[in-house]
């Protein structure tokens, strides 16, 4: 093979590299954007990290959206998620659930599991809940850039599943949202390749 057609073959490679970086960037924007707001079975808010026995900035405002949702009667219930990280006493979830009863919503609403490490395992341990309640209906709740791999993943686990994102997120600046954006491409098509 000449180098000039060794060159060109790159040149296609990477041009459809960056073809599906913009297309997959777009699509995750594009849910970013939407927040539906039709009422749910349940909201299950995605884990994040804790110092303790308090949420970071992050999941603060993924647990204070969750409690939005509940007392506007967006979401018959919130299931909380997330499990022990790396030498902490207390589990993502648990902390949240103690949150959400000190804002006033009902500690009879509120669920949790607190085995899963990733986003595909908030899901996952969130399903025997919902089969549990006989929920039809949830809302995937976390951050805007993470709305888009999360549906994914709820939709393979065949949930009626809609997103509504932090209308608060800590990812301001354009840095911050540019890196998690460049996150977001990546596990998105890790996810889509691979399924995990």
């Amino acid at each position: 093979m000449s180098v000039k057609r060794a060159a060109r073959g790159f040149g296609i490679i990477l041009a459809l590299i960056l073809a599906w970086g913009i297309y997959t960037g777009a699509q995750i924007i594009g849910t970013a954007r939407e927040n539906d707001r039709r009422p749910a079975d349940a909201a299950i808010v995605l884990g994040a990290a804790i110092y303790r026995d308090r949420p970071s900035p992050v999941f603060e405002q993924r647990i204070i959206h969750g409690i939005t949702l509940y007392k506007s009667g967006k979401a018959r219930a919130l299931i909380m998620t997330g499990g022990f990280g790396e030498g902490e006493k207390h589990a993502e979830s648990h902390v949240a659930r103690a949150y959400a009863i000190r804002a006033g919503v009902p500690a009879g609403v509120i669920f949790t599991e607190d085995r899963s490490k990733t986003t595909s395992e908030n899901l996952k341990y969130a399903q025997p809940i919902l089969a549990q309640l006989g929920a039809k209906t949830v809302t995937i709740v976390t951050d805007p850039l993470h709305s888009h791999r999360a549906l994914m993943m709820a939709k393979a686990l065949e949930m009626d599943a809609r997103s509504s994102p932090t209308p608060t997120s800590r990812y301001q600046s354009t840095k911050a949202k540019a890196d998690f954006l460049a996150r977001e491409i990546y596990f998105t098509t890790v996810f889509q390749l691979f399924g995990k």
